[in-house]
């Protein structure tokens, strides 16, 4: 049995059942988060969130070729390469995991062979299914082609430990530097890997090895790391730019002259080196500048980042289109920055704020001073070494008070913090994500646990037990992987520190370095995906532990192999079998429909305020790839608080008109009066509202009237929390609006709000400067972020909100009734949403809370207005579309019942049966539930919460039946689950 050939062969089997897989189950189109921007700005090469990933977009843009010009297959092309990038890294996996076993069993007769082969293909198999790495496998992000980066230079570090010649070691290394390089341009986690490489050099390199020998070899790859991540990557660019400066400002030359000198005398400079050390030969010093050089080459697709934000893309995050901008770019300075090795505790106090730097513009003959940038410096005594409990968000704040048991009044302690790193960063932010991949996970909501043997009997709610993220490995991989460990390390002591090097520096090392805050927005287990591919060479190795009891135990080798072969790859079925129906995303277009849906309750040529990720990347992917509804100049909220973004809102884009503001560019500069106008109470005008466009005519004027001086720098105010503006309302208001509608619209802080941020001023220009021409939206998300309490001035007209000169004189909302109906029932896009096969996430579940919210508002104006037909045929639309079978009945869902009774008694419809099937549904579910968590004094005060108000909602609605035994029974269920709360 040829072993060299077998290896191969079995290798790429690996790589072609991870492809068939992960091509089956892959996205048909865009998913949320960020996989809708990479589509976009891949699709167009433009330019994304800092710091880009832009070898991945040129990756993206190649495959976008194999749409064959149909934008609808734009999505999944770019999600194949995702696919394509993942069966590779199994692939490596294969292949680095028989590289390592082999030093066990030398593959030189027929049962070693299978043996090795057994160990790479339950190793590989085994991480190709798990939870994270399938996760990032079908979508289009940037984790999946990282691990491959990872996993091929892991692979090529271990075929250079083979080699004897030494040309070729070199040129293994030179390659291994240009993968490295070439992985900047998708993510930096690649990095990560090298003391990991650095050691295996060590071991090669030193036949008599010591404590002092590995430990110098780790702060070497340290070492690499810091001068790739600190010295190459922003280091080069800001030596550009300060010669550029000075070539500029000091010696009066034209702008790039600097930059222009700089990249000649580098490069000159690196090739004379290079000349130097081949002539005074000097292999390592060649081969470290070789190295050097095709880190750099495979770093230069950033040059992509300048040169597409210099033609102004519709997407052009920060506009890093000059070497000053795309340092910043770079460096993600928009996030701020986390203590790492000192830092305060939370409860400090600012005792000051001290110049950290300044911002450059580009001016008109020299480069100009745009901001100081400040930092606050905290009370020296209210600091710490290794700080883990440093934000001092109020959100924050009693999220580690929570979490460490501190009371409102307790200082934290340095015990406190080592706590919160154990128990939350360790802990929740990473061992439960560990064993979400190797024992289970309990379901996809968040904070969800990891499950395990001690699972196996839980009776759990039916919500629980159908949520298709409910996995239970029974610990198989997780235990194959210890044994595996334990196996390694006993038999083969030197590779065994290498995997364990990697497997802590792309675990919990990263954990220490990224210092995550006490709440996410979402789950961050990819970022350990380097970890849990470490740990899947230790489950190869686990096979090889399994045969090693057994050859001791049976004397038939044959029957051995056989009973380690069947044991070996049940972990890798069971990934497979558990893992398959919440990572098919096959049928599922819900993101790109609920994009549709809201451009589409918009009018031609508006305007859409969006807040989060998820409101907005779909927009820009159906925009930038499906060329839907371009007319829409979609504004996202957060980024209205920059002045690179105010500027692009100045520009025409696709077939949306440029932005009209009344406040010129320059007033808009970061660092200027404009960033944080706070309230000041001025004594002649008290509780008045002011003239919004005289208060725009004085910011425009940099009027000293309205500045107040703080610690660091001056700032505009406001005179007052309200402003009224003057409107012609004729032909604006719909005809049956006109009752509320004002000729004088009066627009006022929101109550908890003390000042306006840049992004509510610059919508305050563009309210009075647009002068209604173009319509105005928002959707939930902008609506909740704005500072200015617009709920009582805007109509509902389907998904969005449209702001009008209206006053309502009520707390809900206003509905346009007959264009809701249009919109939702004629207007709108809901595929796949009723295919019970089909997987609908956390994330998903939540936006279809949000349509049938959506659908309840407009069942309840229907009825309100008498149209109760129109009103039952939307019920059964809703029902139609998103039916239990496919997302279960939620909290929203119970309302279903009242409208149905309301229409049995005020229309004498047939809805009663109807009514009592949903409202059994969700009673005993309700009711499940809430025993579920009192039993097990589970603290889930919104889950129980909400499922207590949808058992007195059922009690209330069906009060309004006289003698209604289901109103009794409904009412004893709900005050039954009421006192157990009380008692808990």
């Amino acid at each position: 049995m040829d072993f060299k050939k077998l290896n191969n062969l079995s290798g790429w089997l690996t790589f072609l059942i991870a492809l068939i897989v992960y091509s089956i189950t892959i996205e048909d189109t865009a998913s949320f988060w960020d996989a809708g921007e990479f589509i976009a700005v891949s699709n167009k090469l433009e330019v994304p969130h800092p710091p880009g990933a832009p070898f991945y977009l040129l990756l993206g843009r190649f495959f976008s070729f194999f749409s064959f010009g149909d934008p609808e297959k734009i999505a999944i092309s770019i999600n194949f390469l995702s696919a394509l990038g993942s069966a590779f890294t199994i692939l490596f996996l294969f292949w680095s995991i028989t590289h390592l076993t082999s030093k066990i069993y030398p593959p030189k007769n027929n049962k070693n062979i299978i043996l090795v082969i057994l160990s790479g293909l339950t190793g590989a198999l085994s991480f190709t299914f798990t939870d994270s790495f399938w996760f990032s496998a079908v979508e289009a992000e940037v984790y999946a082609m990282s691990s491959f980066f990872t996993a091929f230079v892991f692979w090529a570090i271990l075929k250079w430990e083979g080699l004897e010649n030494k040309k070729l070691e070199n040129k293994w290394i030179i390659l291994i530097a240009y993968m490295m390089g070439l992985s900047i341009g998708v993510h930096l986690l690649n990095l990560v890997a090298i003391p990991a490489l650095a050691l295996i050099v060590y071991f090669k390199k030193y036949k008599n090895t010591s404590i002092i020998g590995v430990i110098t070899s780790l702060i070497t790859g340290l070492i690499i790391v810091g001068l790739i991540v600190e010295g190459i990557i922003p280091g080069l660019p800001s030596i550009a730019s300060f010669v550029e400066r000075l070539f500029v400002n000091s010696l009066g030359l034209p702008f790039g002259s600097g930059i222009i000198f700089f990249i000649l005398i580098f490069i000159a400079s690196l090739v004379y080196l290079i000349w130097y050390s081949q002539k005074r030969e000097k292999p390592i010093l060649n081969t470290s500048l070789l190295a050097f050089t095709f880190i750099l080459i495979g770093y230069s697709s950033y040059s992509l980042v300048l040169i597409r934000s210099n033609y102004n893309p519709p997407i052009d995050e920060n506009n890093p289109e000059n070497i000053l901008n795309f340092i910043s770019y770079l460096k993600r300075e928009q996030y701020g920055n986390r203590p790492l090795f000192k830092g305060q505790y939370f409860d400090a106090e600012v005792i000051k704020q001290e110049e950290s730097g300044v911002n450059y513009k580009k001016g008109e003959e020299k480069y100009e001073v745009k901001e100081k940038k400040y930092r606050y410096v905290f009370d020296p005594k209210r600091s710490t070494i290794f700080p883990r409990m440093y934000s001092n968000s109020p959100n924050h704040k009693k999220r580690y008070r929570e979490i460490t048991n501190l009371n409102e009044n307790q200082k934290p302690t340095f015990s406190d913090n080592i706590e919160f790193f154990l128990k939350y960063q360790v802990g929740h932010m990473y061992l439960r994500y560990f064993m979400w991949n190797f024992s289970g996970r309990s379901s996809d909501i968040q904070n969800a646990n990891w499950l395990g043997l001690q699972n196996v009997f839980d009776e759990v709610p039916y919500q629980l037990e159908m949520n298709k993220a409910r996995n239970n490995y029974l610990m198989i991989p997780l235990l194959l992987g210890i044994l595996g460990l334990l196996f390694q390390y006993y038999r083969d002591n030197k590779n065994f520190y290498v995997v364990m090097l990697l497997f802590i520096l792309t675990g919990v090392a990263l954990v220490v370095y990224l210092n995550s805050p006490p709440t996410e927005p979402r789950e961050r287990d990819y970022i350990y995906a380097g970890s849990y591919y470490a740990f899947s060479i230790w489950i190869g190795y686990g096979s090889l532990f399994i045969f090693s009891i057994f050859s001791r135990l049976i004397t038939n080798k044959n029957i051995s192999i056989a009973l380690t072969a069947l044991i070996s790859l049940s972990s890798p079925v069971i990934l497979a079998k558990e893992n398959w129906d919440d990572h098919d995303r096959s049928d599922r277009f819900m993101t790109v429909d609920s994009a549709k849906n809201l451009l589409n309750s918009c009018a031609p040529n508006s305007i859409l305020f969006t807040g989060g990720d998820n409101d907005t990347f779909p927009l820009w992917y159906v925009q930038e790839v499906e060329n839907f509804r371009t007319d829409v100049r979609v504004i996202v909220l957060s980024y209205f608080n920059t002045d690179w973004y105010i500027e692009q809102m100045m520009s025409k884009k696709n077939d949306s008109e440029k932005i009209i503001f009344s406040i010129p560019l320059d007033n808009y500069i970061q660092g200027g009066l404009n960033d944080y106008l706070p309230y000041v109470n001025n004594p002649k005008i008290q509780n008045v509202a002011i003239n919004l466009k005289g208060y725009i005519n004085l910011v425009k004027r940099n009027s000293k009237a309205i500045q107040v001086a703080t610690s660091a720098s001056n700032y505009n105010s406001i005179p007052s929390k309200s402003f009224w503006l003057s409107v012609n309302t004729d032909n604006l208001i719909p005809e049956k609006l006109q009752d509320i509608k004002q000729d004088t619209l009066f627009i006022s802080l929101k109550s908890n709000k003390s000042g306006l941020e840049k992004k509510d001023l610059a919508f305050l220009d563009l309210l009075q400067a647009n002068n209604w021409e173009r319509p105005i939206y928002f959707n939930n998300t902008s609506l909740n972020g704005i500072n200015l309490d617009l709920k009582r001035n805007v109509i509902q007209e389907g998904f969005a909100y449209r702001l009008f000169p209206v006053l309502n004189p009520n707390s809900g909302s206003i509905i346009n009734t007959e264009l809701m109906y249009s919109n939702i029932m004629n207007n709108s896009f809901w595929r796949e949403l009723n295919n019970p096969d089909a997987y609908f996430s956390e994330d998903h579940r939540g936006f279809i809370m949000n349509y049938r919210s959506t659908f309840n508002t407009l069942i309840k104006s229907l009825i309100a207005n008498k149209q109760y037909e129109k009103a039952l045929e939307v019920i059964n639309k809703s029902i139609e579309l998103i039916p239990d079978e496919s997302v279960m009945y939620d909290h929203f869902s119970v309302q279903l019942v009242d409208f149905l009774i309301d229409l049995e008694i005020k229309a004498n419809f047939d809805t009663q049966s109807l009514a009592n099937e949903i409202a059994e549904i969700i009673s005993q579910r309700s009711d499940e539930v809430l025993n579920y968590y009192f039993d097990n004094k589970i603290q889930d005060r919104y889950e129980i919460q909400k499922n207590l108000v949808s058992l007195n909602t059922l009690a209330r609605a069906y009060n309004k039946k006289p003698n209604s035994d289901l109103a009794k029974k409904y009412r004893e269920l709900f005050e039954n689950n009421y006192s157990r709360n009380q008692v808990n």
